[in-house]
């Protein structure tokens, strides 16, 4: 029986629940006696078709098709977040602003930071915003854009870094805004 249990839980097979924005006519359950032990989904024309080993229980089926899941979900919101080019042209001009535009670096949200809000590497020139800061105010994307741009500079926290930083007027305001929603430590 499939039916709709809450907002976001949908059965999509006898006993399993998942939390989704999807419906089950989206979901395709692949089961398999030649998997062993790979687990692998992918869109097939606008569903998401989940293979999984026929022996699994139901309960690690549910496990494995709610990861599935947010795995498909997390990478379109990463695609479309990251389609626009916004975040690379606002890092642009601020790297012009702040930085005399001598930076080179490469810019990109993902969906993988629970608690940063953003990293640097700076051997690659990488930096990786957190999708959770594209909902933010602008004032503090732009402080967390210089933060991760200072690092191409600084790659650690020295006085030089925070000095690049807190040339940024909404510094202590963005730092604020970040203690508050528990993204960083006071």
């Amino acid at each position: 029986m499939h039916k709709h249990i809450g907002k976001k839980q949908r059965i999509i097979s006898e006993n399993i629940i998942v939390l989704t924005s999807m419906n089950r006519d989206n979901i395709k359950i692949i089961r398999s006696a030649k998997r062993k032990k790979t687990i692998q989904a992918k869109m097939v024309d606008s569903k998401l078709w989940i293979y999984l080993p026929s022996g699994l229980t139901k309960a690690e089926e549910q496990k494995w098709i709610t990861t599935m899941i947010e795995k498909s979900e997390n990478q379109k919101r990463r695609q479309k977040l990251n389609s626009d080019g916004l975040l690379q042209k606002r890092a642009k001009e601020l790297n012009k602003e702040y930085f005399n535009g001598v930076l080179d670096f490469d810019i990109k949200y993902v969906t993988n930071q629970i608690s940063k809000f953003g990293s640097c590497t700076p051997k690659t020139n990488m930096i990786r915003i957190s999708d959770r800061i594209a909902k933010m105010p602008k004032w503090v994307r732009d402080y967390v854009i210089i933060h991760e741009l200072a690092h191409l500079d600084n790659p650690n926290h020295s006085r030089k870094f925070w000095k690049k930083v807190n040339q940024y007027k909404y510094a202590e305001r963005a730092k604020g805004y970040l203690i508050a929603v528990g993204m960083i430590d006071e």
